[in-house]
């Protein structure tokens, strides 16, 4: 046999070798049904397959009759997954594997079995835990010769160790990944109430919406590649949501919020939004909605962060700090006629954002967890109107070099306040000041509760503690004094009414006690003022002054009638009355002054579902009536119900509008919905009208198959 006859012999064993270990693929099997429910995202419905990192799923190829079946040792192909407009191996953002004995749970791996029948090759295949989450191809590739097999969405994974959002309580991730709908806190530190929320994350093309949020960021437009690398990253990811998730200049047209606290002439008021999936639909619309405020952007950037796998809170501080100078001081400054002409710095009644749960390997494993992110423009961060994350354990412990924000947000729950006189000299004259006025009952939705759960513990140290500042210890000294009675001066405070329903005339006092040894003369003030939730202060509701002697021992009052006549024009929807007491005797140059915001109750939403209704069942009509008092002695005009639940109206708000209700008469109605899925869901409800807004219910319902 000669040499060349020898050789082509081999190239023919060989060739036949190789194309008999080549599979001939008719078709790929991405089993999303299987998939999605090992993976948790079955509530994004079945049309294609997401998956969460570091967790493995499995396709199944179905090989053509004839073909060459699949042998375990023998049949080796690779895997190519890839993300992004310009996928690079050195980004991580194509990845090409081959097959192993079993999967990795480290990095991106494969391993396949021959089906029972010998046409079918089942593949498993591992994400990486740090992967960059996104929208990914997947293709087979046998010596060159490539077969796509389809697509994929890639997740964060709070159910995988591996993952830097793990967490470890199936509670909490119910909770912060997979729950649609909560609570968000408004009012005042004694006075709140949980606004009902749909996150709405699950809900068709929102997901979608959110990967396009993340592509119409300016770090994506300028750099693509390091964009979508940089998502392996929630730290990352959620600096960016900050940033677009409302109006800020670096931001101009991707913005998802346009904010606004006075003029809503052209667009939605704040209080209207009921939940973030409309929102969200309008951006990928037609650009920037208009508008919102800080409740709103927090409750978009949660819907966007458990969308993408970020377990995720909406947190409200009350009594919310504005340090705009950055000396974790708040400064209030009053001429000498007692009028505000503070210069920057303001304490909000009550401020959102949200806290979203990570690692930090860029700072240590002692700051894993809560890191605060806050979606409302207020200053700028690295050149962008954005804040966060920051840890919490680094806002507890003062830790104010840790990235990011810190100093900001630790004004914001933990700033001293002092109060001074500007005299006509110039002069700025300190009267009083507090260490422990900012940062009230910080609160969250509880876990699996339509509660309000205090988290106040986890921002800061409580009073009396080890650690707490020694200057808290003197506040604390000073608060047993107040409380016995025990301590000398003039102690000034506001006194209110029980019962403070909106569309009623009560009564407010200012109270004056002197515990000094002799009396004192003073000027007496009292101020009432609409206000906002952001402690902008509107027009004056009522004005009370008088000259004073007030002897040892004794206290005077100072009353104050505030009429429905005089505030329903100037109050906001958040129904909310600054009121400030300040007493001034200029011969000793003493001042004090003592503040509280009211919050007028509201009207209760009756909901009645129809009998047997707690029985609701897929597909079967249902049936509520909705009832609201007129609480104002004037009518209501231009008055409707909106009604949405997840489940429930088929993912669009219901809106039934209604005749002008009289003073004291009864606004009802009855709303007509079809359950579409089963399981536990919640009905919301709104009312509005040009003299009431922002009231709303909800009820939980469960829908039986």
């Amino acid at each position: 046999m000669s040499g060349e006859f020898r050789i082509i012999k081999n190239l023919s064993i060989y060739l036949s070798i190789y194309l008999s270990a080549v599979l001939d693929i008719e078709r790929c099997d991405l089993e999303i049904k299987s998939n999605k429910i090992r993976h948790h995202t079955e509530l994004n419905g079945e049309e294609r397959l997401i998956v969460r990192r570091g967790q493995p799923f499995s396709v199944t190829l179905h090989l053509k009759p004839g073909s060459q079946e699949f042998t375990p040792g023998e049949t080796s192909f690779t895997l190519i997954v890839q993300t992004g407009p310009l996928p690079r191996e050195e980004s991580d953002t194509k990845v090409s594997f081959g097959l192993s004995d079993s999967t990795v749970e480290a990095e991106w791996s494969a391993s396949a079995t021959p089906g029972p029948s010998g046409n079918t090759v089942s593949v498993s295949i591992s994400s990486s835990p740090n992967a960059p989450i996104g929208v990914y191809s997947l293709t087979l590739d046998q010596e060159g010769q490539k077969t796509s097999l389809g697509d994929f969405t890639l997740l964060y994974n709070p159910w995988c160790p591996r993952d830097a959002v793990y967490m470890s309580s199936e509670t909490k991730r119910q909770e912060y990944v997979l729950a649609q709908h909560g609570l968000i806190y408004r009012g005042t530190h004694k006075r709140n109430k949980g606004t009902p929320w749909n996150f709405g994350q699950f809900e068709p093309g929102i997901l979608d919406i959110c990967f396009k949020i993340l592509d119409e960021n300016p770090k994506f437009v300028s750099n693509a590649d390091q964009d979508c690398c940089a998502r392996r990253n929630p730290i990352y990811v959620t600096r960016v949501l900050s940033a677009m998730v409302s109006v800020c200049r670096a931001c101009d047209g991707g913005v998802v919020l346009v904010g606004e606290w006075y003029d809503f002439e052209g667009g939605v008021h704040p209080t209207d939004w009921i939940g973030s999936g409309d929102i969200l639909q309008q951006w990928a619309e037609s650009g920037p909605v208009s508008f919102g405020q800080c409740w709103v952007f927090a409750a978009v950037e949660c819907t966007v962060s458990r969308a993408l796998g970020i377990p995720c809170r909406v947190v409200t501080n009350f009594e919310s700090a504005h340090d705009a100078n950055a000396n974790l001081v708040i400064e209030n400054i009053y001429d000498e006629n007692g009028e505000d002409i503070s210069e920057g710095d303001s304490i909000w009644n009550f401020h959102v954002w949200v806290d979203s749960w990570m690692t930090r390997p860029d700072l240590g494993s002692d700051y894993d967890g809560w890191q605060a992110s806050d979606p409302t423009p207020q200053e700028e961060s690295e050149g962008v109107f954005c804040c966060g994350p920051v840890p919490l354990k680094a806002i507890k412990e003062g830790e104010l070099t840790k990235k990011y924000d810190a100093p900001f947000v630790f004004a914001e729950v933990n700033a001293d306040v002092v109060n001074l006189i500007r005299m006509s000299n110039g002069e700025d004259v300190m009267f009083s000041s507090s260490t422990k006025s900012v940062g009230r009952n910080i609160s969250t939705k509880a876990v699996g509760l339509d509660e309000r759960h205090d988290i106040t513990h986890q921002y800061k140290y409580p009073e009396g503690t080890e650690e707490e500042r020694k200057v808290y210890e003197k506040a604390q000294h000073h608060n047993k004094l107040q409380k016995k009675g025990e301590e000398p001066g003039l102690h000034l405070k506001i006194k209110l009414a029980k019962n403070m329903v909106i569309g009623s005339d009560f009564e407010v006092h200012a109270v004056l006690r002197n515990n000094c040894m002799v009396a004192r003369t003073c000027n007496f003030m009292l101020f009432a003022n609409a206000v906002g939730y952001n402690g902008k202060r509107g027009e004056s509701c009522g004005f009370v002054s008088s000259k004073v002697e007030v002897n040892s021992g004794e206290e005077e009052r100072l009353p104050l009638k505030l009429k429905y006549t005089r505030y329903g024009s100037l109050i906001t929807s958040d129904r909310l009355i600054q009121l400030v007491a300040i007493t001034m005797d200029k011969q000793t140059r003493s001042y004090h002054k003592a503040e509280k915001t009211i919050v007028l109750d509201e009207p209760d939403i009756e909901i009645k579902v129809q009998k047997d209704g707690w029985e609701a069942t897929v597909n079967q009509p249902m049936t509520a009536e909705l009832l609201l008092l007129n609480p104002l002695p004037e009518p209501l005009e231009d008055c409707s119900f909106t009604v949405e639940g997840v489940g429930l109206t088929d993912g669009k708000p219901i809106t039934l509008k209604i005749e002008a209700v009289g003073p004291k008469e009864e606004a009802k109605t009855s709303v007509d919905f079809t359950p579409s899925s089963a399981g536990s869901s919640v009905l919301l409800v709104n009312f509005r009208s040009n003299k009431l807004k922002n009231i709303r219910s909800f009820i939980n319902i469960t829908v039986q198959e």
